[in-house]
């Protein structure tokens, strides 16, 4: 068993959890959720910071395991583990700060085919590291649904 690195994974975890939060702060004041017209099954407003914190550290986790991992293909994992993210801390402000809600789709149509690349990289590096990334694959999926419902009811 591997001597875990304990300041590299609270690192690894921390940089999603607070961009995540940055991306959060900028669109707090612009959400109107609860405003807009509610496709079925939609969740109620607080449980997106839940999810996505629970989501980032599973992301911060798998990318330390990545870190750690002894693989000729890291930089290549590297490379698509920070794009996504970037796509990933863009999108509320797309969908909630410019109201760009068709665009906002497109966007996460985007990310979902990113975290699928992410996670098929991650997956031939070091397995867990792949599927700790299912969950956020499918909350994207959902998000999609949510994304393109709210555009046409609004």
């Amino acid at each position: 068993m591997t001597k875990i690195n304990w300041k590299q994974l609270i690192i690894s975890i921390l940089f999603p959890v607070i961009l995540g939060s940055i991306s959060g702060l900028i669109s707090m004041s612009f959400m109107d959720y609860k405003d807009l017209i509610q496709p079925p099954l939609a969740p109620p407003g607080w449980l997106f910071p839940v999810v996505w914190t629970i989501l980032y550290i599973l992301m911060g986790i798998s990318f330390y395991l990545i870190l750690n991992a002894d693989s000729y293909f890291k930089e290549r994992a590297y490379l698509v583990y920070f794009l996504q993210l970037f796509v990933n801390i863009l999108w509320p402000i797309f969908f909630f700060v410019f109201k760009w809600r068709l665009f906002s789709s497109i966007w996460l149509l985007f990310l979902i085919i990113l975290i699928i690349i992410m996670i098929l990289r991650f997956y031939v590096i070091d397995k867990k590291a792949g599927l700790l990334q299912i969950p956020y694959l499918l909350w994207c999926c959902f998000a999609f649904y949510l994304n393109v419902s709210i555009y046409l009811l609004n």
